[in-house]
């Protein structure tokens, strides 16, 4: 069995919890497979601004995948960060509902708590988050993304096994193939031959006034098209070439997902073709084995990195 590589899943799961001075933070990482990297935050309004910084240290990680990150950022002392009131506009709202009450002469008892739940009236931080809580910050995600890669490398590593004993099978089918197409030609010509002289002798026997007379040099140049057409060695050439390639993509190089996706869309083509050309009940069965281990192959590098 050939080792495998770093070979990652786009499927993860990652957190980190510190404490320091400034407080405590919880990050959590989810990531499922998608087709490129889509980063989705639950952070607190006040963080928003790293957004852009945070992001480009995702990218240094993943790749693919779709990514969702949420921080439960608990501080010490979250004066410096919390939302403010809008003082003046609270005012005026109190103000001009009061003046409407006195005028249609109806109690006014304001409840101040409804306040909290009127967005328009707070606003968020203006200054900068100290530098030492931003790299408190930072470090706290390039944890909980290390996390999230030795959980997406464990079961890449397990997809990746699968994947090479499928083409290991698959090879072992295609070989067969290789070896039934060698005697296909003659069988089937052997086979003509027979049915060709089976309607010469019927002829023969049924009387017929003018005898049928074999073209021999006609025979023979159908039995080369029929040859020509019944010939898959390229298909199989090229089949080989693409699963020796998928071997050495998923063993060799990073990030392989892509370049297996294509690999195994050539070897559907190919081993589809090899069934249609040959139309023969042992290559087709063998040929639809391999397109059961294919199959199999295509769905799981859909979860590669």
């Amino acid at each position: 069995m050939i080792a495998p590589g770093q070979a990652r899943s786009m499927t993860g799961f990652g957190t980190c919890r510190l404490q320091d001075d400034h407080g405590r933070q919880s990050w959590e990482i989810r990531t499922v497979n998608s087709r490129y990297l889509e980063v989705k935050w639950r952070i607190p309004g006040y963080c928003r601004r790293l957004e852009g910084v945070w992001e480009k240290i995702v990218r240094e990680h993943l790749a693919r995948g779709r990514v969702e990150i949420s921080l439960d950022l608990r501080l010490n002392r979250p004066d410096s960060v919390c939302p403010t009131l809008d003082m003046a506009q609270a005012q005026g709202m109190l103000d001009q509902i009061r003046a409407l009450a006195d005028r249609t002469r109806i109690p006014f008892d304001p409840d101040l708590n409804q306040l909290l739940h009127h967005g328009g009236l707070w606003r968020e931080p203006s200054g900068d988050l100290p530098e030492s809580l931003v790299n408190s910050l930072v470090a706290g995600l390039r944890t909980a993304l290390n996390d999230v890669q030795e959980t997406r490398i464990r079961e890449g590593r397990t997809l990746s096994l699968d994947i090479l004993e499928r083409l290991e099978s698959m090879t072992r089918i295609m070989a067969a193939i290789r070896d039934q197409v060698v005697h296909l030609a003659p069988k089937r010509m052997e086979s003509l031959r027979e049915r060709v002289d089976a309607l010469l002798q019927r002829c023969v026997q049924q009387g017929e006034t003018t005898p049928l007379v074999l073209d021999e040099p006609r025979l023979l140049q159908e039995f080369a098209l029929l040859a020509d057409r019944l010939d898959v060695s390229e298909e199989l050439t090229r089949l080989s070439a693409h699963l020796e390639e998928a071997v050495r993509v998923l063993t060799k190089l990073p990030d392989p997902g892509r370049r297996l996706d294509f690999l195994f869309q050539e070897c559907l083509r190919e081993i589809s073709t090899c069934g249609n050309k040959t139309q023969d009940a042992d290559i087709s069965r063998d040929v639809v084995a391999f397109k059961a281990e294919l199959e199999k192959c295509r769905e799981q590098v859909q979860n590669l990195e």
